[in-house]
């Protein structure tokens, strides 16, 4: 008998693990709110297990022709002149990991799920009812249906975990971050060198991104955001930065004229479980520490993860959403303590902790320093 799932959300996580599941025989309908494959243009990295996953799924050649070929992160002072300077590749071959734009590995993936399962867009679930056998589903514009399993796929403010589980607020966990990016005119010199400016507490960067540069705020912050208060991004990021220095105030002027900007604070979604009953989460919506380009690898590893216990346990929902979080958690540890570390490293707290941090990235990386111009606008 063919089991049915729904999968809310088409982005990485969502895309992926619906590429698997119709391979498995399951039939697949992924509901998307947005009106066709939409995601940010924030670079992300697809490495290790992630690796193996894209290339599994056949996306692996199309990812290395929209690599962005970024090398190397250089620290730069107030005037733009080069202080420090490390290589970004973990290792020293080429085909074991790719950095694209968010938005051309969520387009990939959903291509390659797109063959097999119904994507339905500009629609989203407005209500669930779960039974022994199944669970009905409402939606905000198609008809009602019942599923043998729901996944929520939908991101840190995932609807599939309010719904099922209750307010964002009683799991979200801030991390004392946020970040905010936006498309620029200003081109770094070198397109293969991301550049960084800081304050104490606060960093600056100047992605080149394939040709389409990207400009990157990351700043500690413990004040109060709400993701629906349009105006709140532009409130607190312009008085994060009101005093930066190097080309922050063109960009920012910029960003008050930009209509595509991205904007959230870092949280850490924290669940005791990430299932009940017939519902299960996946990616962020389950567990989010929404910092780092490593999470859109670690969905696809999810999403695989999740795929195959469902695979081996196809009567037995329980027993796989049990065997998938038990395995994935342990992953996830890991990660979010280099997080951490990390966060420390691209945001010193202190201007001694940069200059500490610049130190240390020159003896790591024994780069012979030579000043450079400073970047000017195209």
């Amino acid at each position: 008998m063919t089991r049915s799932i729904l999968i809310s959300g088409a982005g990485i996580a969502g895309s992926t693990v619906a590429y698997w599941l119709a391979r498995t025989g399951w039939e697949v309908t992924v509901v998307e709110k947005a009106g066709g494959s939409r995601s940010s243009g924030n670079p992300v990295d697809v490495r290790g297990e992630a690796t193996a996953v894209a290339r599994a799924m056949g996306i692996w050649p199309v990812l290395q022709q929209q690599a962005t070929h970024t090398a190397r992160l250089a620290f730069v002072d107030a005037r733009g002149r080069t202080r420090a300077m490390v290589a970004t590749r973990r290792g020293p071959d080429p085909e074991a990991e790719v950095e694209v734009a968010r938005s051309d590995l969520a387009a990939a993936l959903l291509d390659a799920a797109a063959a097999d399962a119904e994507i339905r867009f500009d629609d989203a679930i407005s209500g669930l009812r779960q039974h022994h056998d199944g669970v009905d589903v409402e939606f905000l514009a198609g008809a009602p249906r019942r599923f043998d399993l729901v996944l929520g796929a939908d991101g840190l403010h995932s609807n599939v975990r309010r719904l099922v589980f209750g307010p964002e607020s009683a799991y979200a966990r801030p991390f004392g971050m946020f970040v905010g990016t936006v498309r620029t005119g200003i081109r770094p010199d070198d397109p293969h060198t991301v550049l960084m400016y800081n304050e104490p507490g606060a960093s600056f960067s100047l992605h080149p991104s394939g040709g389409d540069p990207l400009a990157a705020f990351i700043f500690r912050s413990r004040q109060h955001y709400d993701h629906r208060d349009p105006g709140a991004p532009a409130r607190i990021l312009l008085g994060a930065y009101a005093n930066a220095g190097w080309i922050v105030p063109q960009v920012l002027d910029q960003w008050r004229a930009a209509t595509d900007v991205y904007f959230d604070a870092v949280t850490r979604i924290t669940l005791p479980r990430w299932s009940t009953g017939r519902v299960a989460l996946l990616g962020d919506a389950a567990d989010c520490l929404s910092l780092l380009g490593d999470g859109s690898s670690n969905a696809i590893v999810a999403a695989k993860t999740l795929a195959d216990a469902l695979a081996a346990q196809p009567a037995d929902h329980a027993a796989a959403f049990a065997a998938y979080e038990a395995r994935h958690r342990t992953r996830l540890r890991r990660y979010q303590r280099g997080a951490r570390i990390a966060s420390h490293f691209l945001v010193p707290a202190t201007r001694p902790g940069i200059a500490l941090r610049n130190t240390g990235a020159r003896l790591v990386s024994r780069w012979d320093r030579a000043p450079a111009d400073p970047v000017t606008a195209s």
